[in-house]
């Protein structure tokens, strides 16, 4: 169909549809140098975040708490109250002012700045400190530490810790200082972790404090040894004031001797206490026993009849064995003087040998070694039975009541 003027004027007339505007594109991002993209940023985890803020906290604590060094004058340096050394070597001291004076310090001290002071105290190093002020020095190296002035129970383990095992340090300076660290609420194992040392090392040190005046004195001379003064603390003070006396006039042939004697009062102080007695050892050993004593009884007193019959056969029977040891030992003298190359001779056919022989000697004298162990301790025993004396409390308690006006 023919199309007319009037519809074809309106076709053009027409405007043309609008077309969809273009989405915007995003800014392309900048290439790294390697022609790159680089990696989108990931919000990070709360978790990781977390632990990034407890990680600054720690490290910024650190920095808090690290040494720094300076020179210090060495009149503004103080000891440390609790330095667990009391008693230091005058010539060792001066030794070391006389090598101070010429090569100056060779080793920084170690201390701690005390606000309210405006000075500093001492926490290692006060043997050197000391012999720089005997050289004549003013000025001392130090290591300064941060964030511990307020915190006595770690200076203190620093202190110990490194006095503890020097040669010149005390057994009762050692004592003093563990029972400063178990005041300060540490406890044996972990003092003993502290000290490079077992905890069974660590209490019997802190035992030795309970040595008396005297004890303690006889001890830091060299008198007792440390394992004699172990046994002497565990007795009371009267009897360990006895036992000096004793050990001083030489009563004791061996330290051995002393150690059983020492332990066997205090066995008897245990087994007194559980009768509700006191065991008091006399002042001097008794005279020997004449041949006349021999059968008599420790005690014998206080033993019932049956028992008296039953101990009195038993040591028969025991006596009679030992007598025979006598054979035994002419025996052993005669192999002790013979002929090397005869016993070779004769023993070399026998069954074992030479080796099989000296095996049963050697065995004999374990066993004999063993039993001297055990004689000696029923030695102790017996000297502590034959001069211990007894006392009654409800006796003493009589005793001392003034009588009634």
């Amino acid at each position: 169909m023919p199309v007319t003027t009037t519809e074809v004027a309106t076709e053009v007339a027409a405007p043309a549809p609008d077309k969809e505007a273009a989405p915007k594109r995003a800014p392309r991002a900048k290439k790294t140098a390697d022609g790159k993209a680089p990696a989108k940023k990931v919000a990070e985890p709360a978790k990781v975040s977390k632990r990034r803020e407890v990680a600054a906290d720690q490290v910024a604590e650190a920095k808090a708490k690290a040494a720094t060094q300076k020179t210090i004058p060495i009149d503004r340096i103080d000891r440390d109250p609790t330095q667990p050394r009391e008693h230091f070597d005058q010539a060792k001291l001066d030794e070391l002012a006389k090598s101070m004076r010429k090569l100056g310090q060779l080793q920084p001290i170690t201390v701690v700045y005390i606000t309210a002071t405006k000075r500093y105290r001492l926490i290692m190093g006060e043997r050197r400190w000391r012999a720089a002020k005997a050289a004549g020095l003013t000025e001392m190296t130090a290591l300064v530490l941060h964030g511990v002035h307020n915190d006595p129970r770690t200076t203190l383990a620093m202190a110990t810790a490194e006095n503890v095992g020097r040669v010149d340090m005390t057994p009762v300076e050692e004592a003093k200082a563990f029972k400063r660290l178990e005041g300060a609420k540490f406890s044996i194992d972990e003092i003993a972790e502290m000290v490079g040392k077992s905890p069974a090392y660590v209490g019997w040190r802190i035992d030795l404090l309970r040595l008396c005046d005297s004890a303690r004195e006889a001890l830091e001379k060299g008198h007792l040894t440390v394992g004699l003064a172990w046994y002497v603390s565990l007795l009371n003070t009267g009897n360990q004031m006895r036992f000096l006396a004793r050990h001083a006039r030489g009563e004791f042939r061996s330290t051995r001797e002393a150690e059983a004697f020492a332990q066997a009062a205090r066995d008897e102080e245990k087994r007194q206490e559980e009768q509700g007695s006191f065991f008091v050892l006399a002042e001097e050993s008794p005279e020997a026993p004449g041949d006349d004593r021999q059968e008599a009884l420790p005690g014998s007193l206080d033993v019932p009849e049956g028992e008296r019959e039953r101990i009195a056969a038993e040591r028969s029977k025991l006596t009679k064995k030992i007598d025979k040891l006598g054979d035994l030992g002419a025996i052993l003298s005669e192999l002790a003087t013979a002929n090397p190359e005869e016993l070779a001779l004769l023993l070399a056919g026998t069954p074992g040998g030479v080796p099989g022989h000296m095996l049963r000697i050697e065995h004999l004298r374990e066993v004999a070694l063993r039993a001297t162990k055990t004689l000696r301790q029923a030695q102790a025993i017996a000297a502590i039975r034959a001069d211990g004396i007894r006392l009654n409390p409800e006796a003493v308690t009589e005793a001392a009541e003034p009588e009634a006006v």
